[in-house]
């Protein structure tokens, strides 16, 4: 049994630090105007710089070409396609049928990733896309795990494939949704989505045998979130999920936190590596802990091991972390003090935590003191106003530059 990729998403080159830093084996980027997230702050330069990066520390890097393309976007198309393939990105992830001639046409030496937008949900559907190049298929979520054993069992031998395992999902069928293009003249399918599925609605229903009189279906005083669902949450199946044989682990979230990546990537890296040692005594409960300290929906494990389930709408329709948020991430050592980049605000008598990559054990300390970082003057708090506001503290332990701490509030 071969132990399965772990592929994260990136949002940014410092993302993409951040992921590998926690774990990951592969992380997947995709620019504004070609990827399924038009808001990622990437350009073709900054893949560049991901893909030098990653493949000078061993690891892989996937790029999203994955948008449902009009006929203008082909030359960007063809053009981007290029760049990667000269600079030898591990793989193209992709889905209209038109974008990937063209891949294949102008980036012959890069192998190609079939979208889950491809609503890929059996093996005659991967055996078509093998014999047109693919190199690996990213399976539909709406697939439950007997599906994918038989799947994977009579797929080609060569042909890879990929699930997720933790992060949002989709109203729509595998992603494919017209909602947001109808109510907000925004196309989820060209990667800009205004997420209309977590909104709050007005619903009616017009009562027997009165017409025109109509009682309002309500969760709250706001309406109803009659679409949003639950985030996905596989860290209790990892052991079937490796023992099927699938290539690829993938996480959702190209727009999450450093703090989020950090967290997430973290649990499922320790979940693997630690059933791999000693398959008799996996726990998930102490990475589930983990997954719950970012802020999230309620977790629901989808359609995985029960296509009847039900047990995935979130009623509330919106992410919650009571508890935990994003502290700051640890740039440099400066005379026995760290230099830490703030992400919430930061007061003398509050306590962090150290996030170790590769452990779910944290440290906690309480912040003592902090230092103005330019006037190195003592201060009591410290609010984020500037984008990369800074501080100044000590830690008990030594921690590397990038370590994510988290601030229990």
């Amino acid at each position: 049994m071969k132990k399965p990729e772990l592929l994260a998403p990136a949002g940014s080159f410092e993302k993409a630090k951040t992921a590998f830093r926690y774990g990951a084996d592969a992380i997947y980027v995709g620019t504004a105007a070609l990827s399924l997230r038009s808001r990622a702050e990437v350009d073709d330069n900054d893949i560049v710089k991901i893909v030098e990066y990653a493949h000078s520390i061993g690891k892989k890097v996937y790029a999203a070409i994955n948008i449902y393309a009009w006929d203008d976007t082909y030359e960007e198309i063809r053009k981007q396609a290029k760049i990667l393939d000269d600079i030898h990105v591990d793989g193209i992830i992709a889905a209209d049928g038109g974008v990937i001639d063209a891949i294949k046409e102008v980036a012959p030496n890069t192998p190609i990733h079939v979208s889950t937008q491809a609503n890929i949900v059996g093996y005659h559907t991967a055996k078509f896309w093998h014999k047109n190049g693919a190199k690996r298929v990213i399976l539909a979520r709406e697939l439950n795990k007997e599906q994918i054993k038989e799947l994977i069992k009579n797929k080609p031998e060569d042909l890879e494939t990929e699930i997720f395992i933790h992060g949002a999902i989709c109203f729509g069928y595998s992603g494919r949704c017209f909602l947001s293009d109808f109510l907000a003249c925004r196309s989820a399918n060209l990667g800009d989505c205004a997420q209309s599925c977590r909104w709050a609605y007005n619903v009616y229903v017009e009562e027997h045998n009165k017409p025109g009189n109509l009682m309002p279906v309500e969760t709250d005083e706001n309406g109803t979130y009659i679409f949003s669902s639950k985030d996905l949450c596989l860290i209790k199946e990892i052991p079937e999920i490796c023992e099927m044989g699938v290539d690829s682990l993938k996480i959702e979230g190209r727009l999450k936190t450093e703090y989020y990546l950090a967290t997430v990537v973290n649990a499922y890296r320790s979940a693997i590596d630690d059933y791999f040692q000693d398959k008799e005594h996996y726990d998930y409960t102490k990475y589930l802990k983990e997954l719950e300290k970012t802020k999230t929906r309620g977790l629901t494990t989808f359609y995985f091991n029960d296509r009847n389930n039900k047990d995935f709408q979130e009623y509330e329709g919106k992410q919650y972390n009571p508890d935990y948020e994003f502290g700051g991430k640890v740039l440099e050592k400066q005379d026995g003090k760290y230099i830490i980049e703030i992400r919430n605000k930061l007061s003398i008598g509050d306590t962090l935590e150290v996030l170790f990559p590769g452990k779910v054990d944290t440290v906690q300390f309480k912040i003592e003191k902090l230092w103005d970082s330019e006037t190195k003057e003592e201060i009591q708090t410290v609010n984020p106003g500037k984008l990369g506001q800074t501080v100044m503290m000590e830690i008990p332990v030594e921690v590397e530059d990038g370590i994510i701490l988290r601030r229990k509030k």
